[in-house]
């Protein structure tokens, strides 16, 4: 998977849905970044890093549980400039985990194993991520809807601006990076 830059914010405060200048180019949301880039744009006040330390335990709790491939549509007010747009910080990040199974493992065992991690309410309160699981594996007719779905959620505001959002891989290689990458934004300061 190669990695682009995450596109600045436009004058609304979100990042862009497509490339203005070739709308239908590829040069489009999801935004497909790497992990740290990810933690370098965004951790750059407390609560942000509060949010991304989160993140990054939400996903070894997820590797943990032998879940290392797919992806990650990451969203919500923390891609936002919300702090510009609402006088407030980003309290969580929302977070679609597309996966495959590990080898040998059902869906139904892996529900079993993961217990909380499946559950939205208990994902929020321990690790700061609005998060929900998506099995790629399942019927591609669901998989089609349940994508188009989160495509349409997270590709506008409530107040139906159109807004982009990023994609990281699933898999661990860069957790540790970015997780040092978080205390070097920590002690450097900065703003989102």
């Amino acid at each position: 998977m190669s990695s682009m830059a995450i596109p600045p914010w436009t004058a609304n405060g979100v990042l862009p849905p497509i490339n203005p200048s070739q709308p239908v180019s590829p040069d489009r949301s999801p935004y497909v970044v790497s992990l740290t880039d990810y933690v370098r744009r965004f951790g750059g006040t407390s609560e942000r890093r509060t949010v991304i330390d989160g993140l990054i335990r939400y996903r070894a709790a997820l590797h943990a549980v032998g879940l290392e491939s797919g992806f990650q549509w990451l969203d919500g007010s923390f891609l936002e400039h919300v702090e510009w747009i609402e006088g407030r910080a980003p309290n969580d990040v929302d977070v679609v985990t597309f996966y495959r199974l590990p080898a040998g493992i059902s869906q139904a065992q892996l529900a079993a194993k993961a217990g909380a991690l499946f559950h939205n309410t208990s994902v929020k309160a321990n690790y700061h991520v609005d998060g929900y699981l998506v099995h790629l594996g399942m019927d591609p007719e669901l998989l089609t809807r349940r994508s188009t779905y989160w495509y349409s959620v997270w590709s506008h505001r409530r107040n139906q601006l159109w807004k982009g959002f990023v994609q990281v891989d699933l898999a661990p290689t860069e957790d540790a990076t970015a997780a040092t990458t978080l205390t070097s934004v920590s002690s450097s300061g900065g703003r989102p």
